[in-house]
């Protein structure tokens, strides 16, 4: 998802174009002779009996733009005269999606799914591309969302997954890279973090891929489910592909596309002790020890910075509700905070949990980011408490 360039991203990618252009629905004119139908602008087009939606989403440019479609989950971007900046947002997001899009949704999805009820092969997907490279900048994406209410009619508030298959161009992911040559599902990745409100993780194939058969998508949201960044009491409310275009792009294509949805909207899932947090008025901590807290600074410029902490729960019984304390030893100011709420006083600062992130079970963790400012020192700090006792 892409936002307007700040001071937090090296260079923004994204589909926030998404986010910000509310999808329109008026259709051009369907050729009587060729089942051929051309999107521009931000038009949408159910496909494949409404199984699919397939979107145009030119959402940051004005420059002619356009796909062609012949009513099956494909599409080929016609033509495309955007030139935007490969520092700053793309022009659109021409894809196909299943599942609920910002309210708009697809008939039959078998979504939305709740994190806690995924498993290996539950959402699966094939999907085929032509990319002409040349002079063009763009990437290859899904791009799948996740929200802590099973719907919404706008901007899912839980997270954003973006799994790039190629790039072409000087373009790269929103935020951080946190990881590099992961394996999953027999694929290698390097893998982004940022926040934009929401948070967004990219897996980016270390080998780049023109398509893929089966790739099993669960397999990455469990990743992010480990770092902390999805949690499992929200919900997966889609799956999209497609192409952000930031230069030119004419000729890529979605050849193919298939989302498999076999799992559903579970009912109770008794798996997972995050998904519904139930804190008496008084949090239980499991003592000194049996927890530990990792600080990163992930990205950081003249007199700011963001950075992160992980909470892991390693004791024997699961932290029911939390706060999170350490003391700055240089003179940062937090201005943002996510995953929590906030004090500060001085350099000491406060965590509290939020209502989806109380509970950590045994072995599990609880992320928490945050960009701010200083003045002639960022050193991080290396002491920290939870619930007041000492957590190394």
């Amino acid at each position: 998802m892409t936002v307007a360039p700040d001071k937090l991203a090296i260079a923004l990618t994204g589909a926030m174009a998404v986010a910000a252009g509310v999808v329109a629905l008026a259709l051009p004119a369907v050729s009587s002779q060729a089942a051929t139908t051309t999107l521009c602008n931000s038009q949408t087009l159910a496909a494949s009996g409404g199984a699919y939606t397939i979107q145009n989403n030119e959402w940051g440019s004005s420059a002619p733009e356009c796909i062609s479609t012949d009513g099956n989950a494909d599409f080929t971007v016609a033509n495309s005269s955007i030139s935007n900046s490969t520092g700053g947002a793309p022009g659109g997001y021409p894809s196909v999606y299943k599942g609920c899009h910002w309210g708009a949704c697809t008939s039959g999805s078998g979504f939305p799914i709740q994190v806690s009820a995924l498993h290996t092969g539950a959402v699966t997907s094939n999907w085929s591309t032509g990319q002409p490279g040349g002079g063009n900048a763009y990437d290859v994406a899904y791009d799948i969302w996740f929200n802590q209410a099973p719907t919404t009619s706008g901007q899912p508030n839980g997270a954003e997954l973006m799994i790039w298959l190629n790039h072409n161009g000087s373009v790269q992911p929103f935020g951080s890279q946190v990881a590099s040559n992961v394996s999953i599902g027999g694929r290698g990745y390097n893998v982004w973090f940022g926040n934009q409100g929401w948070n967004t993780i990219s897996y980016t194939m270390t080998s780049p891929a023109t398509s893929v058969s089966n790739l099993d998508i669960d397999q990455l949201v469990a990743d992010a489910v480990g770092r902390g960044y999805i949690q499992n009491s929200w919900y997966l409310i889609d799956v999209e592909a497609g192409f952000e275009l930031w230069q030119g792009g004419a000729g890529l294509a979605t050849n193919s596309f298939s989302v498999s949805a076999g799992g559903s909207s579970p009912s109770p899932s008794p798996t997972p002790t995050t998904a519904s947090p139930t804190p008496s008025p008084s949090p239980t901590q499991t003592g000194t020890a049996t927890c530990t807290v990792t600080y990163s600074l992930t990205n950081s410029w003249p007199g700011g910075f963001q950075g992160q902490t992980v909470i892991k729960n390693t004791g024997s019984a699961a932290i029911n509700g939390w706060t999170l304390g350490w003391t700055f030893p240089g003179d940062q100011k937090i201005s943002q905070l996510w995953n929590g709420s906030y004090t500060q006083s001085g350099e000491a600062v406060r965590v509290t949990n939020a209502s989806y992130n109380a509970a950590i079970p045994p072995g599990g963790t609880a992320t928490v980011g945050f960009t701010g400012t200083f003045t002639s020192n960022d050193t991080s700090p290396s002491a920290f408490t939870l619930n007041g006792a000492p957590c190394h």
